[in-house]
């Protein structure tokens, strides 16, 4: 049976994550404020994800919010992240270093690639405002990134699924391009037949309670989502042949 792609979740707190976790996803990438795009959880907040969820957990290392850009104060406190992150168990990170000429920092992103390794790293949406995706994707292989998530450089990944076509064809094995922007149930069919990625990213923030209300459809949207990947990937069996 051809295996259905993996489903990336991306939540602020342990509830969300709990309610990921039984809406089917696979992997829960952990961040604080993600009005912002996500910044460092803290380590209260680490250490409980590990101990209730045993589905991988990448953690976010982004000191603050705005640009991608770094001063060295920030950069030696991502590095503290990194390794206060590792201590509690998560199992790789999502981050990225950008110049202010909007190209990839590779020195300084391999830099925290090579300290967090041997666990996986996922350069973050900071490669969507890159002015050279195909360049750019160039770059982040170089710095050891082992995924990368972008919407194609667009609003989100629906937009934007040409280009993430052609970044999906030019990675071959390289590197793992991770679709995520705005995927909905709704809207995870065509993005998914577009671009026959073997994973999907989704925050779902439009399903997210706003104060400590139970996540039930939160959990209800997960499960929609995991529903139409496993229904393309039925569509993707070969016919078996006549007896």
């Amino acid at each position: 049976m051809t295996k259905r792609p993996l489903l990336e979740m991306s939540v602020e707190t342990l509830d969300a994550a709990l309610a990921a976790v039984r809406g089917g996803a696979d992997r829960v990438e952990l961040c604080e404020d993600l009005s912002v795009g996500g910044v460092t959880p803290n380590g209260q907040l680490l250490r409980e994800a590990r101990e209730k969820i045993r589905v991988p957990i990448f953690a976010m290392i982004r000191p603050r919010a705005g640009d991608f850009c770094y001063s060295a104060p920030e950069f030696q406190q991502m590095k503290q992240e990194i390794a206060l992150a590792k201590s509690a168990g998560m199992d790789g990170f999502v981050l990225g270093i950008l110049t202010s000429e909007f190209t990839v920092d590779i020195p300084r992103t391999a830099e925290l690639i090579n300290l967090a390794a041997p666990l996986p790293v996922t350069f973050h949406r900071a490669f969507d405002e890159l002015h050279d995706l195909s360049q750019g994707l160039e770059d982040v292989i170089a710095t050891g990134a082992t995924r990368v998530l972008t919407s194609g450089g667009q609003r989100n990944a629906e937009e934007g699924s040409a280009e993430l076509v052609t970044l999906l064809g030019q990675a071959r094995d390289r590197i793992t391009v991770l679709p995520g922007g705005g995927i909905r149930p709704a809207n995870l069919r065509r993005i998914a037949q577009a671009t026959r990625a073997a994973e999907f990213h989704s925050g779902l923030s439009n399903l997210l309670p706003k104060a400590g209300i139970a996540h039930r459809e939160f959990e209800e949207g997960v499960r929609a989502l995991i529903k139409v990947l496993e229904e393309e990937a039925r569509d993707l069996q070969p016919a078996s042949s006549a007896d």
